[in-house]
């Protein structure tokens, strides 16, 4: 099958990027609900950075695109530490 190539416009302030340390995922039968948030060190208060909404099936394609994302770094950095117990909080 013949890929497609997509011409996606990127606005300076998105292409920067965002830094997010915490992240909370939620769901309901038509979507995944994802956002990111900044919490700050020493502070009662976080940000919240982004929130993206995905369909089910988007969001199975996501985390399959993640797991051989991470595999890939992991082959070429070596392994990442247990993610059991995370350093801030990653809510699910």
């Amino acid at each position: 099958m013949d890929e497609k190539k997509i011409d996606i416009k990127v606005d300076e302030a998105v292409a920067v990027g965002q830094y997010a340390n915490v992240a909370a995922i939620r769901h309901s039968r038509e979507e995944f609900i994802f956002d990111f948030a900044f919490l700050f060190p020493d502070h009662p208060a976080g940000k919240l950075i982004a929130r993206l909404i995905l369909s089910p099936a988007h969001a199975k394609r996501f985390l399959g695109a993640l797991t051989s994302n991470i595999q890939g770094y992991e082959a070429s950095y070596g392994p990442l530490p247990s993610a059991e117990t995370p350093p801030v909080g990653f809510v699910h």
